[in-house]
């Protein structure tokens, strides 16, 4: 048992402490650094180690919280707390508490990534502000991923750990409409996706329909979409005002998905211009051909988009990315700068990827002109960022 006094948030949902080797509260950053989930700033807390690998820190887990934070409040879900599900991380944390802390988790990450080495001065840091979502901080989440344990029943995954949380709701979800799948039995050591549709029931591996950028969108079972139901349109609106892409012009979409952003780019080139959606789903790939049969200016590649750059053509006038939680890395950023894009609208679910991404960029003749970050998971230390990067000279 360890007696902590919590420091500041870190990336992935846990804060930093330190203890010295008789368990007591490390002083001036001296001690082991202890990294302590459902602790909050400035608290002391007992917490218990669960990890521990050797050398300079730990993992730990709070237990009881001996001067209690001011932003702290009762977690909605009796499964979100220590030895528990491992989907929430800040169920503990009065929602606009929440916001703050990715935002200084966004600004750390920024600052020390990428600032320094980008002189990114047209976007001060102290202004960087992640903001909250149309909806409320629960029921928001509308596609949910299952485990199933060796028994075949169906639940969310520990934190950091393969065991399987048998619950009986999640708060995330809209009210009810996980109870009936959670009722049920399913082969043991397999996933189940679950989609919420517009009626609020839950379905197991079917597709589904969303609407969003002014169209409807019938996606195939597996088919990659937001979670959050206000994302899709607040992303496509961020294109909107800033992509900029001219009548008649050349517009990338890079790990495009069904089009979604793709669609406005469309709007923006015209019929005479062009919008290339390269994906390397194929069923996204077809459930966005079927959606946006009606725009000629689209066209769909199918392939990982790192490999395709070189082969496009011609030279886009604006390209929009939203790659994986990796980012998109040196040789993409690079092959990107290679085509000489005027402006690219980068979206990004990891604040430390978009870090060393922007600092690639800045090497590359780019600077940030603009950049907003989303609350679009609360209750969890995630966070969704996009920035638009305008070529130098």
């Amino acid at each position: 048992m360890l007696e902590l006094l919590v420091g500041p948030v870190a990336h992935g949902g846990h804060f930093v402490a330190r203890a010295a080797e008789d368990g007591t509260p490390g002083v001036d950053g001296d001690g082991r650094v202890v990294f302590v989930r459902h602790a909050l700033p400035g608290e002391r807390v007992r917490a218990v180690v669960t990890e521990d690998p050797g050398g300079a820190f730990c993992r730990a887990d709070t237990v009881a919280v001996l001067d209690p934070s001011p932003d702290r409040v009762e977690p909605a879900c009796p499964w979100a707390g220590p030895g528990g599900c491992g989907g929430c991380d800040f169920q503990h944390a009065a929602p606009p508490a929440q916001r703050e802390l990715k935002t200084a988790v966004l600004r750390e990450q920024l600052d020390r990534l990428a600032w320094p080495a980008a002189g990114l001065s047209s976007v001060p840091l102290h202004e960087v502000v992640v903001e909250e979502l149309p909806g409320g901080p629960f029921g928001w989440r509308t596609r949910a991923r299952l485990a199933v344990d060796d028994a075949g029943v169906p639940g969310l995954r520990a934190h950091r750990s393969h065991d399987v949380c048998e619950i009986a709701d999640c708060s995330l979800v809209p009210a009810g409409a996980l109870g009936p799948v959670l009722e049920q039995r399913f082969a043991p050591g397999t996933e189940l996706e679950v989609t919420v549709g517009d009626d609020g029931a839950a379905r197991v591996g079917t597709g589904t329909t969303v609407r969003a950028a002014g169209r409807t969108w019938e996606l195939s079972p597996g088919t990659f979409w937001q979670v959050h139901p206000a994302l899709a349109d607040t992303l496509a609106g961020v294109v909107g005002d800033w992509a900029d892409a001219p009548a008649g012009g050349v517009a990338w979409d890079l790990y495009g998905g069904v089009g979604l952003l793709g669609s406005v780019l469309a709007g923006q080139v015209g019929p005479d211009g062009t919008v290339i959606v390269v994906e390397s789903s194929w069923s996204a790939a077809q459930d966005g051909r079927a959606a946006l049969a009606d725009l000629p200016q689209v066209r769909f590649v199918p392939g990982r988009a790192e490999r395709e750059i070189a082969r496009l053509g011609p030279d886009p006038d604006v390209v929009v990315t939203d790659p994986p939680r990796a980012g998109l890395g040196a040789a993409t950023v690079r092959a990107l700068a290679d085509r000489r894009p005027r402006r690219v609208v980068h979206v990004a679910c990891d604040p430390a990827a978009l870090g060393r991404d922007l600092a690639l960029f800045a090497r590359a003749g780019y600077r940030v002109a603009a950049l907003r970050g989303f609350d679009a998971f609360p209750m969890t230390h995630h966070l969704e960022a996009a920035v638009l990067l305008e070529r130098l000279g």
